[in-house]
């Protein structure tokens, strides 16, 4: 579960990972709910999705990843020259062994920086958040 960026990892393109720069946070994993990975786990597998390797996680588990990516915010105003976004639309892929498992998107109403709706499972919540973050960052 993602808490706070994590500055300074090791990564040649942070921009590129799953929530668009690292993060640090705790685990959801049953039996290790709350506990914080060593950091060399939080870069080389929670930040990179597929933590296969990681000896927590569950061997039954609906997906392995999670990705997400912005597709173009509608506008308030026909006029595309002069139209503002009002709302940011998130596309997430929960990925099981490398094919997609669920999809769906998420839209944000950037007027009143709210979430339209809100994703059921708290987790992909979480990280829609902080993708969100990640991505509002690099555009201002």
């Amino acid at each position: 579960m993602p808490v706070e960026k994590l500055e300074g990892g090791n990564w040649p393109h942070p921009s590129r990972l799953p929530l668009g720069s690292g993060w640090t946070g705790f685990c959801t994993a049953p039996g290790h709910e709350g506990e914080t990975p060593a950091p060399q786990t939080l870069e080389n597998e929670c930040n990179l999705g597929y933590a296969s390797s990681c000896a927590w996680a569950p061997t039954e588990r609906n997906w392995d990843g999670v990705r997400f990516a912005v597709s173009a915010p509608s506008t308030d105003s026909k006029r595309v020259e002069t139209a503002r976004p009002s709302t940011l639309r998130l596309n997430y892929v929960c990925e099981r062994c490398h094919r997609p498992a669920d999809h769906g998107f998420l839209d944000f109403d950037l007027s009143n920086s709210t979430w339209a709706q809100t994703h059921p499972d708290p987790r992909i919540q979480k990280m829609a958040e902080c993708f969100l973050q990640s991505y509002m960052q690099r555009r201002s």
